[in-house]
């Protein structure tokens, strides 16, 4: 059914609707018409030809655009990619990449996938698919994505070039179903700590954290760190089986309602995995939506502690409506609120501009920084079960404010990172001593304890960078050094080991996890601060 069609059957219907009741067209049946007949009549009547589905999708997104900041429109083509990272599966060949110097060149294999299997390994560059040149400025995010993807059991032939060897591997790699991991990193900080980091409430996230929290509770671990921090959200459902794996029964988790919704609310189970060990839960001006109802939730029955920086504020509730053609509407149908009745979503009044700049405003009110610089109404004051003040109308405060750190705060930091300098040095290094440091170190914890990142491998690292038009500065390096020693060492770990290798050197400086350290090692303090 094309556009045309489709409006002129909306016309049709409306006008049959009003006929059979035998009463006046509604609003809403006169808005019908008056847009099925303005489209109707451009078909028909305009001087040249219009593009239809062009003008009705630009229609759709503008008056979307009037409702709230997170109503959106997903045209056909694009529904299917905007769903994949919640739906936590797609069909491949199973590598994590990056783009270097327009070549492809592998990260890591996915584990169990398809090019583990066949022995793609880490550092790995990607030279000719199916015998066509794979590099050059031809070479995007799109055409890894057409070229490497496709449907399970079909084949695909890859040379690749390994190191400095000239002469190329070829593999023949079999497509199958790739699982996307919402848990990325879950390891033991301690003896009795333990550390969860979720990326996104995903279909099969409540899974993976029964899995990484049973792989813990074997090692012993007795409290636990939960990290949201730039955790965007996902299914409302999975934030609920979250929440009930923290809760004793009968507990409320969270509510929605709104005009057309009437009040709907989510209790706790018996079920729950962990409802007695001390928990903190990190939150940040990224983590939104699924995250905050979590920490809310948390928050409000004193479940844990939270700590970090004020969440981003998002308290819509957004239902997915299809619409004729296969696109979809995201539309805003409710308002959810945490356990006290707090609705966490920030003022949006002033236009969807004036909302998306609220992160700047944030930063240059000095939040980031100062915990008093955050200012919340008595109207919208809360009581936690224990009688403790929360407030709503603007995200989720934590308990124990962290500041940013600003030791990555320099030009030369960012350009090493934005020019790609960072990722190209770290990956080639792994790639060149990748097997000796494999013999040098059993495993990664003494990796861990012992690789340093000495001034030589800064002397590279200022090689490549001005190979890519970084401009070294000494200051700007002598007020980053820490922070990009640290990352070095993080990316190589990553690259000779797994991803969770690089979040377990980044937290050993991270001052959010070892404020967590700190207070789950008292319990003294835990208690007082839930009090």
């Amino acid at each position: 059914m094309n556009i045309k069609t489709l409006f002129i059957s909306i016309l049709l219907l409306a006008s049959l609707f009003s006929t059979a009741q035998n009463q006046k067209p509604s609003k809403a049946q006169l808005n019908a018409q008056k847009f099925a007949t303005t489209m109707y009549l451009i078909d028909n009547f305009y001087v040249d030809t219009a593009n239809s589905d062009k003008l009705v999708e630009e229609a759709i997104v503008a008056v979307l655009k009037e409702l709230d900041p997170h109503s959106a429109y997903i045209s056909k083509k694009d529904v299917e990619k905007a769903n994949e990272p919640l739906v936590g599966s797609f069909e491949g060949i199973g590598v994590t990449f990056q783009l270097i110097r327009d070549t492809i060149t592998v990260i890591s294999p996915t584990a169990g996938g398809p090019s583990e299997k066949v022995g793609i390994m880490t550092g790995d560059k990607f030279i000719k698919i199916d015998g066509e040149d794979a590099f050059g400025k031809k070479v995007n995010n799109e055409y890894v994505q057409k070229h490497l993807r496709g449907k399970k059991g079909s084949k695909v032939t890859v040379s690749v070039m390994r190191g400095g060897d000239p002469e190329l591997i070829d593999f023949e790699i079999i497509r199958d179903k790739i699982p996307l991991n919402s848990i990325n990193a879950a390891f033991m900080l301690n003896d009795q700590i333990g550390y969860i980091k979720l990326d996104q409430f995903a279909r099969d996230s409540d899974e993976e954290f029964k899995k990484a929290f049973a792989k813990l509770s074997s090692q012993g671990m007795k409290s636990l760190v939960f990290d949201l921090r730039g955790n965007t959200g996902g299914f409302l459902s999975t934030a609920i089986e979250l929440v009930d794996e923290f809760l004793t029964e009968d507990k409320l988790i969270v509510f929605q309602e709104g005009l057309h919704q009437p009040r709907q609310e989510w209790r706790s189970t018996s079920n729950g995995l962990f409802t007695k060990g001390n928990l903190v839960v990190l939150i940040d001006e990224g983590s939104a939506s699924a995250s905050e109802i979590l920490s809310g939730a948390i928050q409000d029955h004193d479940r844990g502690v939270v700590i970090g920086r004020r969440s981003f504020g998002k308290g819509l509730v957004q239902q997915p409506k299809s619409l004729p053609d296969g696109s979809i509407i995201r539309l805003t149908t409710a308002r959810y609120h945490t356990p006290t009745g707090r609705c966490i979503q920030r003022p949006y009044e002033d236009g969807v501009e004036e909302y998306h700049k609220e992160m700047l405003k944030r930063l240059e009110n000095g939040e980031y920084f100062h915990a008093d610089s955050i200012h919340f109404p008595d109207s919208l004051k809360y009581k936690t079960d224990s009688g403790r003040t929360v407030y709503g109308g603007g995200g989720i405060m934590p308990d124990i404010f962290i500041p940013v750190d600003t030791s990555f705060n320099s030009k030369l930091y960012t350009n090493l990172v934005r020019k790609g300098a960072l990722n190209r040095f770290t990956t080639d290094y792994a790639l060149q001593h990748r097997d000796e440091m494999l013999k040098k170190y059993a495993d990664f914890a003494q990796f861990n304890k012992e690789f340093t990142v000495g001034d030589d491998l800064i002397v590279g690292l200022k090689k490549v960078g001005e190979e890519n038009k970084v401009e070294w500065n000494e200051e700007e390096f002598a007020r980053s050094e820490k922070f990009i020693r640290l990352q070095v060492k993080a990316l190589i770990a990553r690259n000779v080991y797994e991803m969770q290798q690089y979040y377990e050197v980044m937290l050993a400086e991270d001052n959010g996890v070892q404020k967590a350290i700190e207070i789950l090692s008292n319990e003294k303090e835990y208690k007082r601060i839930l009090k």
